[in-house]
């Protein structure tokens, strides 16, 4: 019944272990490439302040305003590919360079302008066109995706105590986490490994004894023989002395 029961306390310990486990996988899956990406951003942006940092291509914005509602909001974070000005088309939403703000808008027509070929903009939520034209060099990318409300967000996490709070805190975490969850798996196992032990010394003492008894059994029975053997051998010897006695009267 003890037995049982350590293996049950075992086995549940096993699936704690590998739910812990799982749980811990999926966090570095989730952290470690947005932890990358944000990092190469922030860098990419120290070392060259007058390029819009990507990350193998991928260029995300922030949305202030709601010029492009309701395709998008403002405090959306916007995912953008790098593309080539030469492949937009009519009806694309682009971010392009504007001094030194990125805008995403988009493209309703495409226009030759002092020999050059140019792209006007608009916002879905304006009720007119941009004033100014964009050129090929102000374009920095084709719109993807949004994510919603995740720009505000975004932007702090590209500060130095963003940094720290979602990803420095949360890996000490994890670290600690795992220290933790390692002593308590050597600890459990250490114990289940006693108890094994116990359970193997009590099973062969069990096992000794068991032979210890089977071995008296069988020296009473053999010394039964011998004692009726022994015992004829003195009613022979006391009839063979009545004879005597009985001849010499």
């Amino acid at each position: 019944m003890r037995y049982k029961k350590e293996e049950s306390k075992k086995e549940s310990r096993s699936v704690v272990n590998i739910i812990s486990s799982i749980i811990g996988i999926i966090i570095c899956i989730i952290l470690t490439p947005v932890l990358i990406m944000n990092l190469t951003i922030v860098i990419k942006s120290v070392i060259n302040p007058d390029k819009v940092p990507d990350f193998f291509g991928i260029k995300p914005f922030v949305v202030i305003t709601g010029s492009m509602e309701p395709v998008i909001s403002g405090g959306d974070l916007v995912m953008t590919k790098t593309i080539h000005p030469a492949a937009v088309r009519p009806n694309d939403i682009i971010s392009y360079k504007s001094g030194n703000s990125i805008i995403t808008h988009r493209v309703i027509e495409i226009i030759e302008q002092n020999d050059e070929i140019v792209f006007i903009t608009k916002g879905d939520a304006n009720n007119s066109a941009d004033e100014v034209s964009v050129k090929f060099a102000q374009v920095e990318s084709i719109y993807l995706f949004r994510i919603k409300k995740l720009g505000n967000l975004a932007m702090f996490m590209q500060t130095p105590l963003g940094i720290i709070v979602f990803f420095g805190i949360p890996l000490c975490a994890f670290i600690i986490y795992d220290i933790i969850r390692r002593r308590f798996t050597d600890k459990a196992a250490n114990d289940g490994a006693l108890a094994e032990i116990e359970r193997l010394k009590a099973k062969l003492a069990q096992k000794e004894n068991g032979g210890h008894e089977n071995s008296v059994n069988e020296n009473h029975v053999e010394e039964t023989p011998e004692t009726e053997e022994e015992n004829s051998e003195d009613q022979d010897q006391d009839q063979d002395q009545e004879t005597g006695e009985k001849d010499s009267d």
